[in-house]
C-alpha cells in the first residue's frame, strides 16, 4: 500500500490495447448485464479528468471490466487504485495491469453491492464531514443493470456517513450508459453536501420518492396516495398535498427538491401521529384484498355445488 502524502509520478509501460485484451482473453460484452466496453483511451482519459486532480489520490473503481478506465486512472499518478470486479472473465486482464503497476493496483473479485470499503484505505485519509472532501474518489462505468441499486445504496451510505463515505464527503465520478441504436455515455461528478436538503431519515425519503415515481406519467397525487391505506387514502392524500403546499396535478418530474422536502416533512408528522403508517405497504394490502375476494368467490362456488 502506498504511503499517504508521498507524491509520485507514474505512467504505465507499453501494453496491449483494450481491443487486443478483449481478443486475447476472448471477452464479450453480455447484453443481459448491459455491459459495454470503452475502448478509446482518449475517451477514458477524458472521463478520469472529470474527477479532478488525482495525483496521490486513493481511488475506488467499480466495475472496471477489461480495464479501459483503469489504465487512465493509473496514468493519473494515483497513490493507489482499488478495483472491485464481479465478472471473473476480466480478472486475468486486470492482473496484467497490476503486474505492470507494482504496488499501485489492488484487485478484488467481488460484488460492489456487498464489498466493505470502510477499511480499504488508510485511516489518515478520513476527514470531518463538514471539511473539504477527502483524497478518496469513486470512479465507475455503470451499466443500467447495476446503476440503480448501487446509487440507492450509496445515497443511504451518504445519509449514514458509512461505506465509501466513512472517509468524509467522498467524490464520485460516474458514467451511465444508455443502450439505444448506439451506446450513449454520460459522465456525472457528484460531491455530497455538508448538510442535506431534506432533514429526514433516508428510508422515509426513499419511500416518498419511490411512491411518487412509480406512476411517473401520472399526476403526483396518484403515487402519493399509495402511502396511505385504501380506507383513508383520499382524505390523507389531500391533507398531505394541502399541508405541503404542493399542486396535486404536477407530474413527478415537475417536483422540485423543495417540494419533496415539504412532502417528506409533512409525511413524517403524519407518521408520528400514526405509528403504523410508515410500515404500511399498499402492495400487501392489495394482495390481501385479492385473496379475500378469491375466498368469497370460492365460497359462492361451493354453495352452488
Amino acid at each position: 500500500m502506498a504511503a499517504p502524502g508521498k507524491l509520485s509520478r507514474f505512467r504505465l509501460p507499453p501494453l496491449p490495447t483494450i481491443r487486443e485484451i478483449i481478443k486475447l482473453f476472448r471477452l464479450q460484452a453480455v447484453k443481459q448485464l448491459s455491459q459495454n466496453f470503452l475502448l478509446d483511451l482518449r475517451l477514458t482519459d477524458k472521463i478520469v479528468r472529470k474527477a479532478g486532480n488525482l495525483t496521490n489520490a486513493y481511488v475506488y473503481e467499480v466495475g472496471p471490466g477489461p480495464g479501459g478506465i483503469t489504465r487512465s486512472i493509473l496514468n493519473a499518478s494515483v497513490a493507489e487504485l482499488l478495483v472491485v470486479e464481479k465478472d471473473s472473465r476480466f480478472i486475468p486482464g486486470l492482473q496484467m495491469l497490476s503486474d505492470a503497476a507494482p504496488g499501485k493496483l489492488r484487485i478484488v473479485h467481488g460484488d460492489v453491492l456487498t464489498f466493505k470499503i470502510e477499511k480499504a484505505f488508510p485511516e489518515s485519509l478520513k476527514r470531518q464531514w463538514e471539511d473539504d472532501p477527502p483524497n478518496v474518489h469513486i470512479i465507475g462505468n455503470l451499466p443500467f443493470s447495476v446503476s440503480t441499486p448501487l446509487i440507492i445504496k450509496w445515497l443511504e451510505n451518504v445519509s449514514q456517513r458509512d461505506g465509501p463515505f466513512a472517509y468524509g464527503r467522498t467524490q464520485m465520478t460516474l458514467t451511465f450508459q444508455k443502450e439505444v441504436a448506439e451506446v450513449d455515455v454520460g459522465v456525472v461528478h457528484l460531491t455530497p453536501l455538508a448538510q442535506p436538503r431534506i432533514q429526514q431519515p433516508f428510508k422515509l425519503v426513499e419511500k416518498v420518492v419511490q411512491n411518487v415515481f412509480q406512476f411517473r406519467r401520472k399526476h403526483c397525487h396518484r403515487g402519493l396516495g399509495m402511502l396511505f391505506p385504501e380506507a383513508q387514502r383520499l382524505e390523507s392524500t389531500g391533507k398531505l398535498l394541502e399541508w405541503a403546499d404542493v399542486d396535486p396535478t404536477l407530474r413527478p418530474r415537475q417536483l422540485s427538491i423543495s417540494h419533496f422536502k415539504s412532502l417528506c416533512d409533512i409525511y413524517r408528522k403524519m407518521c408520528d401521529e400514526d405509528p403504523n403508517l410508515f410500515a404500511y405497504n399498499f402492495r400487501e394490502e392489495s394482495k390481501k384484498n385479492k385473496s379475500k375476494k378469491q375466498d368469497k368467490e370460492d365460497d359462492r362456488e361451493s354453495y352452488r355445488l
